[in-house]
């Protein structure tokens, strides 16, 4: 069994919570530990490998590549992409993987250093952070050329406050509720039916009937509940408010809000106890045994799947509809993709290897080996994709409104020192949510004036 994933893979469990403390100590922060091993002439603790690259500014020499992929798969994927590059440019890539634990906990450090001219990050406002703190390169001339093979939505997630594009997106996964078809046909359930929040209340009542958990759940590492809060919120109080609330603009005391947990605590009984002691791998395991009925996630969970028999049988359908005026129009979605370094030696070979890796060949390819996420240019081929990356894709298609996911979509020290701690204690003791958005109100203030 392939173990991780390519977003939240397993040692980025943990890292999560620390990269959104690094991220909040600012970009004058400095690490305790050791830089990343990367410098332009240096592979560091990853692999040197050949690969491609599509514009003629590229043409032998050498480009260095900071990879948080060190999981088996990705890496491999990527291998495959860089590869590529090279026989088509003549331009070898050297690749730094370092573990992805290590590698979010020092970014701020490894920017300020001898970063790689190129390194793997995320959309949102982690990208605009380091565009910000001006350890970046503006390739808006990239996108002059790649603009067209793009939706306006991944565009704009690749854009810094200052209006210049900073991103280059490579694919995506969505968050839905994943299930086993065959626990579902066993049980006589049909997925489709599910449309509503009373309507996943009677299916887990169902299950909970015949022994299984109805929806498996691990929050030991704070991040995995952030997607069950973004889900109720946009579902009960539409996209525009959930944006309005992570940019510190609305009360947490809001009866909208009080209206979230409310919803929340309602399912909690029918979620996987013993959450805070567990990691995702684990409630995913859950799902793959047939112990749990559902579990909300990201794409990524498809990697505790065997290739075969067990991948084949899993399914998602998207979070149900809670208040009509909403419906189901905003899907969870985060992106991942590429950033140019500020301090890069080679400029037009980072430019070259972004722009190769925004292009529907680099995404073939590494889907082709990576199966669970979605590829974000428009002229990606998607007959080669299975099932699930089908579907994900036309999920993502009709959606109104795509979210990135709420550390992405607030101010890192507020969703690292705030919402996970307040997220936890909500899990462990539900009826004191009046005192904890108490708590929440006065840290936000405090936080978004400062």
């Amino acid at each position: 069994m392939t173990q991780g994933a390519s977003f939240e893979d397993q040692s980025s469990s943990v890292s999560r919570r620390r990269v959104l403390q690094g991220l909040a100590l600012g970009a004058g922060a400095v690490a305790a530990t050791p830089l990343l091993a990367a410098c332009g002439s240096s592979s560091g603790t990853g692999t040197s490998s050949s690969a491609s690259g599509a514009s003629s500014a590229a043409g032998g020499g050498s480009v260095s590549f900071g990879s948080n992929a060190s999981d088996a798969v990705p890496k491999a994927a990527y291998k495959k992409v860089m590869d590529a590059f090279t026989a088509k440019t003549k331009t070898e890539v050297k690749v730094n993987t370092v573990d992805h634990n290590t590698f979010q906990e020092q970014i701020n450090t490894y920017l300020q250093g001898s970063p790689d001219q190129v390194f793997t990050w995320f959309s949102g406002y982690r990208m605009r952070f380091f565009a910000d703190q001006g350890l970046s390169t503006d390739i808006s001339d990239v996108w002059s050329k790649i603009g067209s093979q793009y939706n306006d939505s991944f565009k704009g997630a690749s854009t810094g406050n200052d209006g210049k594009q900073y991103f280059v997106p490579f694919y995506y996964y969505p968050w839905a509720l994943f299930y086993r078809k065959s626990v579902f046909k066993d049980l006589g359930i049909d997925p489709t039916t599910i449309a509503t929040i009373d309507d996943l209340k009677a299916a887990a009542a169902k299950m909970k009937a015949k022994g299984l958990i109805p929806i498996a759940f691990a929050d030991k590492d704070g991040w995995p509940a952030m997607g069950t809060f973004d889900y109720i919120n946009v579902r009960t109080n539409g996209y525009d408010f959930h944006v309005s609330l992570m940019a510190g603009k609305e009360s947490w005391t809001d009866p909208k809000v009080k209206a979230v947990f409310a919803h929340w605590a309602d399912l909690l009984p029918l979620h996987q106890e013993g959450s805070l002691g567990r990691t995702w791998q684990d409630a995913a395991g859950a799902l793959l045994n047939k112990k749990a009925g559902m579990y909300l996630l990201g794409m990524f969970v498809g990697q505790q799947f065997p290739e075969g028999p067990d991948r084949d049988d899993l399914d998602f359908f998207p979070f149900p509809q809670i208040e009509a005026a909403y419906g189901v129009d905003t899907v969870e979605a985060p992106i991942d993709g590429f950033m140019l370094s500020k301090s890069t030696e080679n400029v037009d070979g980072g430019k070259a290897l972004v722009e190769y890796l925004a292009s529907p060949e680099a995404q073939g390819i590494y889907l082709a080996s990576d199966p669970n996420n979605v590829g974000t240019n428009n002229g990606t081929d998607t007959s080669k994709y299975n099932a699930l990356q089908k579907k994900a894709a036309e999920l993502v298609g009709q959606a109104k409104h795509i979210t990135q996911f709420l550390d992405r979509d607030t101010r890192p020290d507020f969703a690292s020192t705030v919402m996970i701690p307040s997220l936890q204690k909500f899990i462990a003791k539900p009826a004191d949510i009046n005192s904890i958005l108490d708590s929440v109100e006065q840290q936000k203030q405090a936080i978004f004036t400062s």
